[in-house]
C-alpha cells in the first residue's frame, strides 16, 4: 500500500479553545500533514473520498456541547484523537488563568546548573534537498528552505523585518529578510498572535497564537518595543495589566490613540498614548463564561467569547465592526456594531454574511488610504456540510466603511480556477479557511490584494480576476520533475503551504510582500513576475537557518559512520523528518508530511524508524538517501512501511503522535503503543507491519500515551476517554514476550494524579525502579476530579507504590524524564528542563540559554550529550559530562 503521509495536512479540528484558560500551556492536538502523492491519481481519489467522509462526520472532542466543531478534522482524526496535546494539559477539568504565569515567575528565582545549551539545528533546513529525493519525501515540491510556523510579520520601509514563530518568539532582520536575531527571548511567552508597527514605528507583539489550530499556545498579553530596530522585548514592556493573560490574540487594530485587540475572551481596547492602566473589555457576547463568571467552569466556556477581527471606519473611528464567533459555529457568532451605547448584531450590509451559521473565522484588510476594506469569511455551516471547502467568500466594501455595502468578489470555485494546485490533492481553496487566512492590500494600490488561504492568491483589479502566485506545491504542474538537475523540476520555487501572516516592506528602494506559513517566511516583489499559469517566478525563502522556529515532536541521535560525529534527526509539525549528519552544512528532509516519534540506532545514525501519524511507521537503513534513479516507483525507495495494525484504526487505534521506543537493553526489541501494546524483535531488519505482535490490549477506547521498556519489562501509560469530560488514565505493566500483563491500581484519588501520563524512565540496573512524568496542572489550577499535585513520581516496586519527588518544581506540564549517567534526573517541561542531582531532593534549571518553549522529548546521544526536542525552537543539546561535574552557578 502506498504511503499516506502525503495527504497534506488538512489540519485537525482545532481544540485550542480548550486551553484558552492556560497561560502559555500549549493547546495543540493532532496537526497532520496529509499530503497526497502527485504521481498516483488513483491513490489521490481514494484519499479524497475518505477525507470527505471524515470532514462530514468530524467533531471536536472538546467542542461546545450540542455544537458541531465545524467538521474540519483531518482525514485520519477521530473525536478521540484530535485534541491530544490540549487534553494533556487540561484534563480532567478546566484550568484557571494564570497557571503558566505563576510557573514562569517561580522559574525566575530558581538556581541554574553550569553550562549552556547548544543550538543543534541552527542550519538551513532544505525541504527540497536532492540527497533524499524519492517517493517518500516532499522534495521537489518547491518549498525550499523551511522553518517552523510563522504567525506574525511586520516590516518597515528601511529593510527591517520582524517575524514571530508559533511558539518561537520574535526574530529581527535588518536586511529585508535573513540574518535573523531573536528579540523576545526574555518574555514569559514565545507564542505569537500577531505583530504590528504603529504610526510611531513602535513594534507591538501580541502573544497567544491566533490560529485555532491544534499546535497553538496561549500567551501572556501584549508587549511594546519602542525601538524595535535596536532593542529587545522585556516583561516590563507589557501593555496594561494581566487582563489578556491566558488568551490568544487574533488581531491588533489601531484607530487614532486607541488600539483594539480581538482575543479568545472578547474584544478589548487600550490607549496607545499611555501604556499603563488596564485594558478595557469592550465586548464579550457571553460574559458569564469569562474567568470569574458564573459559568466559567463550564467545559464550553473557552468557545463562548472568541473574537476574530476588528474593522474601524477610517472616516469615523467611532464606527467599529467586530467579527465574533467560534469557527465551529455557535448562536452568538456574527458581526457586531455599537448602537445606542451597546453592542448589537449587524445585518443588512450587503453580501458579507451576518447570520451566525455563516460567520466563523473572519479577517479584514484595509487600504492605506481608507478607500477599500476587504474581508474573508469561513462559514461554520459550510465547513460542516462541504468536504471541499469552508470558505464562504472574499468581499469588498468599495467605500472603505465596515458597514458596507459589501460585495462578494470570490468564492472557492472562482479561486480554484485561478491556478490553484490544491485540487490536485482532492480539495478546494479554503478547505482549512478556519486555520489559514490573511489579507494584505497594496499600500499604493487599493485594488491590489494578497489573500492567504492554504495557498497565496493575488488580484490586481479588486477581485474581478485572481491568480495563484504561491501554489500549494509544484507536483501537479507540467513543469514538475523529480529530477534534481531541473531545479524543483522546471517549476519556479513556491512557498510552503498554510498561510498565516503577511506584511509589506521596503529594502534598498524595492518593495516586497512577505508571507508567513507553516514552513516559515518568504518574500517576493510586491508586483512580482508570474509565468503563464499565474504562478510566481520570484519567491525567495528567508529561512536561512538563523531563524529556527522548528516544532519538533521527537529527536533521535546516532553515530555517523560515514562522516564521523553524530547524526541528529527528529519529527516535525508539518515539516517531515529532518536529518543533520556529521559534516552537513544544510539539514535535509528524508521523510515528508508530518513527522512524529522516532527511533534511531545509537551505533548507526542511518538506521532510523520514523512515525508519520497514528503509528504509520517507516524504516530506512541508509538515512533515506536516494539511490540515484529519481524514479517515482516505490520499489526504488530506500524506506519500508512497517506500521503496526493499529495504524489502520486512526484515532481509535493510536494517538496522533503515538509513542514508539526500543528497549534500553535490547535495541532489536521495539515497543509501539496504540490501543494495543505492539512488540517486534527484528529491530531495523523489520520489513512489514505483519511482523509486530500484539502483547496486550489496553481496552476499547484506551490509547497509549507513553511507553518504556528495559530488559523486556514494559510500562505503558494510557488514557481513555482522553478529554476532560469523563477523563480516565492508567498504567499497564508486563513483559515484551506477552506474559505478566496487568493494570496498576491508580484510583482517581491515589498518589498518581488523575492527569495525563506523559513519560517514563526505567532504571537500567533495576526494572522495578521507574519514574513517571505527569502532564497538566495541579489542583491549584485544575478544577477537575483527582487533579492532584506533583509532576514526577518514583516507584521502586514496579509501580505498586509511588512517591512524589516534585519538591520545588514549578507547577507546569511535564513531558519527558531521563536518568543521566551521573545518577541525576532531567525533566523536560513546557517551560524548561530541570535537573536533580543524584541523592538530592531539590531541582535546578538545567543550564542556560534554552529558550522558554516546550521541551517534548529528551534523549541521550552516543556522544554523551543530552538532546532536547523543543516545539518551537529546534533541537538543543547539553554536555552532561562537562557541565554537571561542576558546582551550580549561584
Amino acid at each position: 500500500m502506498m504511503r499516506q503521509r502525503y495527504r497534506r495536512r488538512f489540519m485537525t479540528c482545532a481544540v485550542v479553545a480548550a486551553a484558552f484558560g492556560l497561560a502559555g500551556a500549549q493547546s495543540f492536538a493532532a496537526s497532520g500533514d496529509t499530503r497526497p502523492r502527485p504521481w498516483n491519481a488513483r491513490h489521490q481519489a481514494d484519499i479524497g473520498r475518505r477525507h470527505a467522509q471524515a470532514l462530514v462526520s468530524g467533531h471536536s472532542a472538546l467542542a461546545a456541547p450540542g455544537n458541531s466543531d465545524g467538521g474540519s478534522d483531518e482525514a485520519e482524526n477521530s473525536a478521540e484523537g484530535t485534541a491530544q496535546y490540549t487534553e494533556a494539559r487540561t484534563a480532567p477539568g478546566v484550568v484557571a488563568p494564570g497557571a503558566y504565569g505563576a510557573a514562569w515567575s517561580q522559574l525566575q528565582s530558581m538556581r541554574h546548573t553550569n553550562g549552556d545549551w547548544s543550538h543543534v539545528t541552527k542550519k538551513a533546513y532544505n525541504s527540497d534537498d536532492p540527497r533524499y529525493r524519492d517517493v517518500n519525501s516532499n522534495s521537489s515540491g518547491g518549498s525550499g528552505n523551511v522553518t517552523g510556523r510563522i504567525t506574525g510579520i511586520a516590516a518597515d520601509d528601511q529593510g527591517y523585518v520582524y517575524a514571530g514563530g508559533a511558539n518561537g518568539g520574535v526574530f529581527r532582520s535588518r536586511t529585508g529578510g535573513g540574518h535573523w536575531e531573536p528579540i523576545a527571548d526574555k518574555l514569559p511567552s514565545l507564542s505569537t498572535g500577531t505583530l504590528a508597527l504603529d504610526g510611531s514605528r513602535r513594534l507591538w507583539y501580541a502573544t497567544g497564537e491566533s490560529n485555532t489550530g491544534a499546535t497553538s499556545f496561549v500567551g501572556t498579553g501584549v508587549y511594546v518595543l519602542a525601538d524595535p530596530r535596536h532593542g529587545q522585548f522585556r516583561p516590563g514592556g507589557r501593555v496594561g495589566g494581566a487582563e489578556l493573560e491566558s488568551t490568544v490574540i487574533h488581531a491588533l487594530r489601531f484607530a487614532g490613540t486607541t488600539v483594539w485587540a480581538a482575543t479568545s475572551r472578547g474584544v478589548w481596547s487600550h490607549s496607545t498614548a499611555t501604556l499603563s492602566g488596564p485594558w478595557k473589555l469592550e465586548f464579550a457576547p457571553n460574559p458569564d463564561y469569562l474567568p470569574g463568571g458564573s459559568k466559567a467552569s463550564d467545559p464550553s466556556a473557552p468557545y463562548k467569547n472568541i473574537a476574530n477581527d476588528i474593522a474601524v471606519d477610517p472616516k469615523d473611528p467611532g464606527k467599529v465592526l467586530l467579527a465574533v464567533g467560534w469557527r465551529g459555529g455557535d448562536g452568538y457568532n456574527g458581526l457586531y456594531g455599537k448602537q445606542g451605547g451597546s453592542w448589537k448584531p449587524v445585518t443588512g450590509i450587503g453580501d458579507l454574511p451576518t447570520d451566525s451559521g455563516d460567520v466563523g473565522n473572519v479577517t479584514f484588510g484595509a487600504a492605506a488610504d481608507g478607500s477599500r476594506l476587504y474581508a474573508v469569511d469561513q462559514s461554520p455551516a459550510q465547513t460542516a456540510a462541504n468536504p471541499d471547502s469552508g470558505l464562504k467568500g472574499v468581499y469588498v466594501s468599495k467605500n472603505g466603511s465596515p458597514l458596507g455595502p459589501w460585495t462578494q468578489i470570490a468564492d472557492y470555485n472562482k479561486l480554484r480556477t485561478s491556478g490553484s494546485a490544491l485540487q490536485s490533492a482532492g480539495y478546494m481553496p479554503g478547505v482549512q479557511s478556519w486555520y489559514n487566512q490573511f489579507l494584505q492590500v497594496d499600500p499604493a494600490n487599493a485594488d491590489h490584494v494578497y489573500l492567504g488561504l492554504e495557498e497565496v492568491f493575488e488580484t490586481k483589479n479588486g477581485g474581478a480576476s485572481w491568480i495563484t502566485p504561491g501554489p500549494y506545491w509544484n507536483f501537479p504542474f507540467p513543469c514538475w520533475s523529480i529530477d534534481p538537475t531541473k531545479q524543483t523540476g522546471d517549476c519556479s520555487p513556491t512557498t510552503h503551504s498554510d498561510q498565516h501572516a503577511v506584511a509589506v516592506g521596503s529594502y534598498k528602494g524595492k518593495t516586497w510582500a512577505y508571507v508567513g506559513n507553516d514552513g516559515g517566511i518568504y518574500r517576493r516583489p510586491l508586483n512580482g513576475a508570474v509565468d503563464s499559469g499565474g504562478h510566481a517566478k520570484d519567491w525567495q525563502s528567508l529561512n536561512d537557518g538563523t531563524i529556527d522556529t522548528l516544532q519538533y515532536y521527537s529527536v533521535g541521535v546516532g553515530k555517523d559512520r560515514t562522516y564521523g560525529g553524530t547524526s541528529v534527526t527528529g519529527g516535525l509539525q508539518d515539516n517531515g523528518q529532518s536529518i543533520l549528519r556529521g559534516r552537513d552544512k544544510v539539514m535535509g528532509s528524508n521523510f515528508g508530511g508530518d513527522g512524529g516519534d522516532t527511533i534511531t540506532d545509537p551505533e548507526n545514525g542511518c538506521n532510523i524508524a520514523q512515525e508519520y501519524v497514528y503509528l504509520d511507521m517507516w524504516v530506512t537503513q541508509n538515512c533515506g538517501v536516494n539511490k540515484g534513479s529519481w524514479a517515482t516507483d516505490p520499489s526504488k525507495a530506500t524506506e519500508y512501511e512497517v506500521a503496526p495494525p493499529d495504524k489502520d484504526l486512526g484515532g481509535a487505534g493510536a494517538r496522533f503522535i503515538a509513542p514508539i521506543i526500543s528497549d534500553t537493553k535490547d535495541t532489536n526489541t521495539w515497543v509501539a503503543g496504540g490501543r494495543h501494546v505492539w512488540v517486534q524483535n527484528k529491530g531495523f531488519a523489520i520489513r512489514s507491519g505483519g511482523e509486530w505482535k500484539s502483547r496486550y490490549d489496553l481496552g476499547e477506547g484506551h490509547v497509549a500515551t507513553a511507553v518504556a521498556s528495559s530488559g523486556g519489562t514494559v510500562y505503558v501509560g494510557w488514557c481513555g476517554p482522553c478529554n476532560n469530560q469523563g477523563f480516565s488514565r492508567g498504567i499497564a505493566v508486563g513483559n515484551a514476550d506477552g506474559t505478566g500483563w496487568h493494570q496498576l491500581g491508580l484510583p482517581v484519588d491515589g498518589t498518581i494524579p488523575n492527569r495525563y501520563i506523559s513519560g517514563f524512565e526505567v532504571d537500567p540496573s533495576d526494572a522495578q525502579h521507574v519514574y513517571v512524568a505527569v502532564n497538566g496542572f495541579s489542583r491549584t489550577w485544575t478544577e477537575g476530579p483527582g487533579a492532584g499535585v506533583g509532576h514526577l513520581f518514583e516507584s521502586r516496586d514496579g509501580g505498586v507504590n509511588w512517591t512524589d519527588i516534585s519538591e520545588n518544581l514549578p507547577d507546569v506540564p511535564a513531558n519527558t524524564v531521563r536518568l543521566l549517567p551521573n545518577g541525576g534526573l532531567a525533566l523536560g517541561t513546557d517551560l524548561a528542563v530541570f535537573y536533580r542531582p543524584a541523592g538530592a531532593h531539590q531541582w535546578q534549571v538545567l543550564g542556560n540559554d534554552l529558550p522558554t518553549t516546550a521541551v517534548l522529548q529528551l534523549k541521550l546521544g552516543p556522544d554523551g550529550n543530552l538532546y532536547a526536542a523543543t516545539h518551537g525552537r529546534g533541537i538543543r543539546s547539553f554536555d552532561v559530562r562537562l557541565n554537571l561535574s561542576k558546582r551550580p552557578t549561584p
